[in-house]
């Protein structure tokens, strides 16, 4: 790189993207154009340079120093040899890159490129370089260890001042962390996109399910024959199955209650540590590094359960030959680098899976969290496994990541927030029977059902006019308001029983709330296909009843009793099983 000495009119050092790294010219001569190096790259960034000194011998000047000082990685080509080789490469890419300057000079720059390396992105700055033109390009290079990082590159030609070509100037910056932020934030937006689009299905598929599975449950108590019975035994069981995908779609879709609990996560996975084992086969060796003295966690064991065995399935599918899988507990915080992924700062405990399996390319490991999306061919899994955790995992505040290497095997890392002191513990259920096959016993009481779906409304009016209720539909909100308004100082409702998300301005939320303005005391039981609606706010919203689509009969008539019963005085009726009122 030559310079010339006493040259006044030097470029001016910037500070860009923080850091302390710093762009200019680093020759000194002139500008063509007045355009700002800091501005759009490719458009403003500058052009070309013309020294008066060629040559790279003399570098005991000021500039040389400044190149030599700065964290902006830059190198000088030489057009004029065969194959364009570097001739200068300053510290900063060196430690950039990790190569020593005697592995650099005389290459290409090609050999940073790899596998990832974009080729129409090559083709570009090829392109450029023929035509003595600037450019700047984003590529993805590999550090001398192999690491990949995105590197931004802003080149341009240096002239004599006859004109002729001398060098190809390269200033350049690693903009891995935003093209890694970028790429999160990009993949979040479509996961939630995704999300809602599979909630809204589940929910309309969770309609149908009711009606279906309601009136397979309505036909089973009839007289049948023996095969008509096993016609509808097997109708029901497929229903049932269908119940479970939706379920599994509201899981991915962050839409599933959860009952976070302060929990000690080496001490739960090492209570069905059996389970786990059992799940990975004969073949495959289970390896436990569970920190001890760790803090509790703040998450829903039954779902950590869930999404645990799912990353093991996942983890024998791809160690067909068998192998060592290892779960290992530890603690971290994150500070500064939360936000990058999308966490807020403080302390997490960490759940992290590792296999020795195949490994997943590119690609795969892209689309790993999509839901449906499956490598394991047809019949051996729905592809959700990995979508429900992310959602989970999400929905928990926490965060689902995943590190694979073709040949070497996958890593799957599970971030939970630490629970706070107050946070409520885990309890274990007790087995107590609530005898559910005890007959519900109506006494007439006065029922008002509020919901948009025809088919939904009239299964739910003959299932409560056959347990002995007098029922008043409605079709939405507005009407199931102007029914109350109507009918209730005649004949006084006992007991509403709404669906969440309807049409029009009052949903069942909002129902719930004028009516509780007329008739404080009168039970609401809401029910919906989305899980979400479960969580609602509101100063009374752990009063709340909500029963989940589909629901079987008997568990209709169960959580009825149960509304009513909580609000009488006399407790002479039977007390049915607690299924849980909405919690936030």
């Amino acid at each position: 790189m030559a310079m010339r000495e006493g040259q006044q009119n030097e470029p001016a050092l910037r500070d860009v993207e923080g850091g302390g790294q710093s762009s200019g010219v680093p020759a000194n001569g002139r500008l063509t154009g007045s355009l700002d190096p800091l501005d759009a790259p490719g458009k403003h960034h500058w052009r070309e340079s013309t020294i008066t000194k060629p040559g790279l011998d003399d570098r005991g000047n000021v500039f040389f120093a400044a190149v030599e000082m700065t964290r902006m990685p830059m190198v000088l080509a030489d057009p004029n040899l065969p194959d364009c080789p570097i001739v200068f490469a300053n510290k900063a890419f060196l430690d950039l890159t990790q190569y020593e300057e005697s592995e650099i000079l005389g290459r290409n720059c090609r050999f940073l490129q790899g596998v990832g390396s974009d080729r129409e992105t090559v083709a570009e700055l090829r392109t450029a370089i023929e035509a003595r033109q600037a450019v700047s390009i984003e590529l993805l290079n590999y550090k001398r260890d192999g690491t990949p990082f995105w590197n931004a590159v802003f080149l341009g030609p240096v002239y004599d001042v006859d004109g002729k070509l001398l060098y190809f100037f390269a200033s350049q910056l690693d903009v891995t962390r935003r093209r890694n932020s970028e790429q999160m934030q990009r993949q979040s937006q479509k996961m939630e996109s995704i999300g809602q689009l599979t909630a809204g299905l589940a929910h309309d598929f969770n309609n149908l399910l009711q009606v279906v599975n309601g009136n397979l449950e309505l036909l089973a108590t009839q007289d049948l024959g023996e095969r008509a019975r096993r016609y509808v035994d097997t109708a029901r069981a497929a229903s049932e199955r269908g119940a479970k995908l939706t379920r599994q779609l509201l899981s991915f879709a962050r839409k599933t209650r959860l009952d976070p609990r302060a929990v000690n996560v080496s001490d739960l996975i090492f209570e069905f540590g059996e389970l786990l084992e059992t799940t990975l086969g004969t073949r495959i060796d289970l390896q436990l590094n569970l920190r001890r003295r760790l803090p509790n966690a703040l998450l829903d064991a039954d779902n950590f359960e869930m999404t645990l065995l799912n990353v093991l399935v996942n983890a024998r599918h791809a160690m067909p030959d068998g192998g060592i899988v290892t779960i290992a507990t530890s603690l971290a915080t994150l500070n500064g680098d939360a936000a990058a992924r999308f966490l807020t700062p403080g302390d997490y405990v960490v759940v992290e899976v590792r296999d020795e399996g195949e490994g997943m390319p590119a690609h795969v490991l892209e689309r790993a969290m999509e839901p449906f999306f499956s490598t394991k061919g047809v019949g051996r899994g729905t592809g959700l496994g990995l979508a429900m955790a992310s959602g989970f995992l999400q929905q928990s505040r926490g965060r689902l990541e995943i590190e694979s290497v073709v040949g070497e095997g996958t890593t799957i890392r599970m971030l939970f927030p630490v629970a706070r002191d107050d946070a409520p513990r885990l309890a274990r259920p007790d087995t107590h029977d609530a005898s559910s096959d005890e007959t519900n016993v109506a006494a007439g009481e006065h029922i008002l059902v509020v919901e948009d779906s025809p088919e939904v409304l009239a299964l739910a009016q003959e299932i409560l006019e056959g347990l002995g209720y007098r029922v008043t539909t409605a079709s939405d909100g507005q009407a199931g308001l102007a029914a109350f308004d109507r009918v209730h100082p005649a004949e006084p409702f006992d007991l509403v029983f709404t669906d969440l998300v309807m049409p029009g301005s009052i949903n069942g939320i909002l129902l719930a709330q004028e009516i509780a303005a007329r008739a404080p005391d009168l039970p609401v039981l809401m029910t919906t296909g989305y899980n979400e609606d479960l969580v609602v706010d509101g100063p009374d919203r752990a009063e709340r009843d909500v029963i989940g689509k589909p629901y079987r009969p008997s568990e209709l008539a169960d959580r009825i009793r149960q509304a009513l019963d909580r609000h009488t005085d006399a407790g002479t009726r039977r007390k049915s099983s607690d299924f849980g009122a909405a919690e936030a």
